[in-house]
């Protein structure tokens, strides 16, 4: 009975050891990798104080459709593609309807956009190569694009702003707790820059954003921006958005799951493998040594 319990504690001992190993040399990195399945959406709500249709206190919402194209993607590329819809918040009101033109616009969306793109799995850095994109839909994006990298760092991120085609700096300002979630706030701001402001408008755009990222993730899991687009000095365009409240308590959730996930590959796992393991394969060794010893000692006698 010795002898079997000792085989045992070897081979959970081996395991354990194993298990470990791979988790340092292998586990940990895959984990910290966005997932080729992700397929997500988020609601924003907020108001308007300008929109094209003129002045007035308007009640909106935003929901933005983003969806990873697995079979273009591979272990270090994820290609993304996004549908972004903005509406007037009335009821019957579709989150994403037909714009439509002419006498066919519906008078409740305001604005309608695609975007396709492509990132490092890791860094959240944009990736611009043809091997990934079609040059037909897609534009070159630089920086950070929509997450930011496992294992934020404090420190400014560049990050890519679509409306003037370039890197904005995100700027860290603070370490806060969103539902006991621990969350870096980071800041961006462009003042009256010259923009395509909408399609085939010239004008300028402003904005402030902050965006509240968890750290080990890089997941956004809050966010709020106030949007200014004007033409010859008239906004034609003035909105205040945010996460929803569901919104961000689902981000909460997701990253509370996620960080669970990689604590169990980059610590628990590689903590009891290289501690526990070592220590079982000597109780067994000792058991099996033991157990030949009696032998010997009794064959004497």
């Amino acid at each position: 009975m010795r002898k079997i319990v000792s085989w045992v504690l070897l081979g959970l001992g081996s395991f354990l050891l194993a298990a470990a190993i791979v988790a340092v040399t292998w586990a940990g990195d895959r984990v910290e990798r966005t997932p080729l399945n992700t397929d997500s959406t988020t609601h924003l709500e907020g108001t308007a104080t300008v929109l094209p249709a003129g002045p007035g206190d308007y009640a909106i919402r935003a929901t933005s459709f983003t969806r990873a194209d697995s079979d273009a993607s591979d272990d270090t590329v994820i290609v993304w593609e996004n549908h972004s819809c903005l509406v007037l918040d009335i009821p019957d009101t579709p989150d994403c309807g037909d714009q439509g033109v002419g006498d066919d616009a519906d008078p409740n969306v305001v604005s309608i956009s695609s975007d396709y793109f492509a990132t490092d799995r890791n860094t959240g850095i944009a990736v611009s190569d043809a091997d990934y994109l079609p040059a037909e839909v897609a534009t070159e994006h630089e920086g950070l694009v929509n997450k930011f990298p496992f294992r934020t760092e404090k420190k400014d991120y560049d990050y890519w702003d679509g409306t003037i085609g370039q890197t904005v700096p995100a700027t860290y300002e603070d370490t806060e707790e969103i539902d006991g979630l621990e969350v870096y706030r980071f800041v961006m701001s462009v003042d009256e820059e010259p923009a395509e402001i909408a399609d085939g408008v010239e004008g300028t755009y402003s904005n402030d954003t902050t965006m509240w990222v968890e750290p080990k993730t890089g997941a956004i899991i809050d966010q709020e921006f106030h949007d200014v687009r004007s033409v010859d000095g008239e906004p034609v365009l003035d909105l205040d958005m945010s996460f929803t409240d569901d919104q961000v308590a689902d981000y909460v959730a997701d990253a509370e799951d996620n960080i669970q996930l990689i604590d169990l590959a980059t610590k628990i796992v590689p903590l009891v493998g290289f501690i526990g393991g070592p220590i079982l394969l000597v109780l067994g060794f000792l058991g099996l040594r033991g157990g030949g010893a009696r032998r010997k000692r009794s064959a004497t006698a």
